[in-house]
């Protein structure tokens, strides 16, 4: 598979911390940033690398060469009028057959490229955008996808919103060759807003949703804080090749107030210090994934969409404080019957309503989590138990005693003492 790199960017934001070379060429712990992004390619065997240059593109040539002594074969596109993020596509119209990846070049990742070209090939559409939570999703553009991973909308920065699920577009992208049809001049165009924002209504355009470590150097705030994280390991260890570690929380109770049956999104309040303790999970490495019993969708008190709802509003506040949550897996069964407006389909024996340890165990395959290594947090007994029955170490929060169990005050209380233990 041919991977292309977009390299030509000025860099205006990220200037201050090198104006001398292109914004792909400024060096982290003495190497350049497409550099790390050439190793991680060679690493999971891609070799076949184009290179779109523009501004300073001449640095990045005499830097590469060819990539024979890089272990690569690199060719280049170069760019003699800024084409802006993607009108460079057209001159490779008739060089790529296949599918291939594009990626950005002021971003450093380590991702299972495999496991994200075998999903795109599955999902059969033009396009595949890898999505991901991240710090800051107020300033960033948000995807909507529907339940099969097909998107839906595409909120801009500008674009008015309100409760949303925080999920951004990563910077890696894989194509089929039919994305070439949108091509027919070679002239300046936005990749997200010319290419692939019009595949939505075609029902083109998918996304593959990952935890694994994405961060662009837009600004010396973040090319600071990807040089710690390369030095601490942390980069590499989140490819999904690895055995991740993951917290598991419960939702009510845990990270918001507990109401009862929670039907109504406006009775929906994160408790004190759920987004610093969340914020420190995020920092730590291990994903932050909630495993939640919703009776009330098998009560038909919620619908499935309004529950979604409420999970955007829950990961729309935890953004506003620089916080996220990796996945949110929930049970809508409930076994006893006689509710009125009960929806049939879901009044079942599951595998998965706590105690059971059914969405952990399928957190775990769907990430890679080693689960003797990870926690569950909750305050209930169905949470602690369903987390000894998965295997992990657990913790209670609030005013539940359990024998032979820490129980903590509060999350942030519960989590400083787990990252103690480490």
């Amino acid at each position: 598979m041919k991977v292309v790199i977009m390299a030509g960017g000025k860099g205006t934001r990220i200037a201050q911390v090198n104006a001398t070379v292109p914004k792909p060429m400024i060096p982290i712990e003495g190497k350049p940033i497409l550099e790390y992004q050439i190793e991680t390619l060679k690493k999971q065997g891609y070799t076949d690398i184009i290179l779109i240059v523009g501004h300073m593109g001449n640095v990045i040539q005499k830097y590469f060469g060819d990539g024979s002594a890089f272990g690569v074969q690199i060719s280049y596109i170069v760019e003699e009028q800024p084409l802006g993020t993607a009108g460079a596509l057209y001159f490779l119209k008739d060089e790529i057959q296949n599918d291939f990846l594009l990626l950005n070049g002021d971003i450093i990742f380590d991702v299972d490229i495999q496991k994200f070209l075998e999903y795109h090939c599955n999902q059969r559409t033009a396009a595949t955008i890898l999505t991901h939570p991240n710090s800051h999703p107020y300033d960033s553009g948000i995807i909507i996808a529907d339940d099969k991973n097909r998107v839906t909308n595409w909120l801009h920065k500008e674009d008015e919103r309100l409760w949303y699920k925080n999920r951004v577009n990563a910077g890696l992208h894989m194509f089929s060759p039919r994305i070439f049809e949108s091509f027919h001049e070679a002239k300046k165009c936005d990749l997200d807003r010319d290419v692939l924002k019009p595949l939505i209504k075609e029902g083109e355009l998918s996304v593959y949703d990952s935890p694994e470590y994405i961060k662009d150097m837009g600004t010396p705030d973040r090319y600071y804080a990807v040089i710690e994280d390369i030095k601490s390991g942390k980069v590499s260890a989140k490819n999904l090749k690895n055995k991740q570690k993951a917290i598991f929380l419960d939702r009510d109770g845990t990270i918001n107030k507990y109401v009862g049956f929670l039907t109504d999104i406006n009775e929906f309040e994160l408790l004190d210090g759920v987004t610093e303790a969340i914020k420190m999970i995020n920092e730590s490495g291990y994903l932050a994934i909630v495993v939640t019993n919703q009776p009330v969708i098998a009560r038909g008190e919620v619908s499935v969409e309004e529950l979604q709802e409420i999970h955007n509003k829950m990961e729309t506040l935890l953004g506003q404080a620089g916080a996220y949550i990796d996945d949110i897996f929930y049970c809508p069964h409930h076994p006893h019957k006689g509710y009125e407006g009960e929806r049939p389909e879901y009044k079942i024996e599951c595998e998965c309503r706590k105690p059971k340890p059914g969405m952990l165990f399928a957190a775990a395959e769907k990430y890679n989590i080693d689960l003797s290594e990870s926690w569950m947090i909750g305050d209930g007994e169905n949470d602690i138990e369903a987390g000894k029955n998965a295997g992990c170490k657990v913790c209670a929060v609030g005013d539940v005693e359990i024998n032979n169990v820490p129980r903590y005050n509060s999350l942030l209380e519960c989590i400083k003492a787990v990252f103690e233990q480490r």
